[in-house]
């Protein structure tokens, strides 16, 4: 016959073991004493052999006993830790939070909030996976994200936007260029100029999105640089021209070799949205980590 062993016979001999006798293991486990000698006979009527000494005091394991106690011991911290493992996700005070960025410069923003999420929540999983390598919103319906960091909300069944900070993309150039004479400059301006971008879909850069592709034109050439100061680099030397979040600029160390100027006589703005799973803005720490991000983007706004 085979034998049906519950939690609580684990933790019942466990308890006699550690408590020598009946009467004792019985308090701890805040049940009544025949309670308890109904339930080791129980248990030893499955096993078909004597599990405990009952002749010696204090009360002793049977050779038998010992084999289920090692069981217990290995058995009972897994299921103590995979509880409060479940209550914590019950509190909203563990979890899983994968990000997907599908904003190239927002990876150096993200890392101080990240930091700062760090130490207010050490039991939720964090990771990063830039959100420009897959299709990021199908994956955070399919439950492989959890937050997807974007300019470009859209109506998704069963996914919320939520407004993180606007910025306004600003033309980058030398000062010795001869477009950083102009007030501002429109989408012919980029006509014969070398533009330096992130290596991203044109599809997914403000440039091409909200001005040149709209006007149908063309820069003479696009040159990619993975990093900001990179880009940077490359503008004050006069090897071409970027177009980069205000917030960036102003978060790179001051370099008077380059200027910023307006994308058109308007200016162009944009906001910055934390796309989440609407049953997932529910749990404490996410709401947390949407307003750290808040806060950081709006201490970079006012540098």
């Amino acid at each position: 016959m085979k034998m049906h062993i519950e939690f609580r016979h684990l933790r019942t001999v466990k308890a006699i073991h550690e408590c020598g006798g009946l009467a004792r293991a019985a308090d701890q486990l805040n049940i009544t004493q025949s309670a308890l000698s109904h339930q080791i006979k129980g248990l030893e009527d499955q096993a078909g052999v004597e599990l405990f000494v009952r002749r010696s005091k204090p009360m002793k394991l049977s050779a038998a006993g010992m084999r289920l106690l090692r069981l217990a011991e290995r058995i009972l911290p897994e299921v103590e830790a995979l509880e409060d493992e479940f209550s914590g996700l019950r509190s909203g005070n563990s979890g899983r939070l994968h990000i997907a960025i599908e904003c190239h410069a927002c990876f150096e923003w993200l890392f101080p909030v990240l930091e700062q999420f760090r130490k207010k929540w050490p039991d939720v999983d964090v990771d990063i996976r830039p959100g420009l390598a897959f299709d990021a919103m199908p994956a955070l319906q399919k439950e492989e994200v959890d937050l997807v960091v974007s300019s470009d909300p859209e109506e998704m069944p069963g996914v919320e936007f939520s407004h993180l900070f606007d910025y306004k993309p600003v033309f980058v150039a030398s000062s010795k260029h001869p477009l950083a004479q102009k007030e501002f400059v429109e989408a012919e301006d980029f006509r014969g100029q070398t533009l330096i971008t992130y290596p991203v879909e044109r599809s997914r850069l403000d440039i091409f999105s909200q001005l040149l592709t709209p006007a149908k034109v063309e820069p003479d050439r696009v040159r990619q640089a993975e990093l900001t100061a990179v880009i940077l680099l490359l503008v004050a030397s006069n090897r071409g021209v970027a177009v980069l979040p205000d917030w960036v600029v102003r978060e790179v160390k001051y370099n008077s070799d380059y200027v910023t100027r307006p994308l058109t006589d308007a200016g162009i703005t944009r906001g910055l949205f934390a796309a989440t799973r609407t049953d997932d803005l529910a749990k404490p720490y996410m709401q947390d980590l949407i307003n750290l991000a808040g806060a950081e983007a709006r201490r970079l706004q006012s540098v």
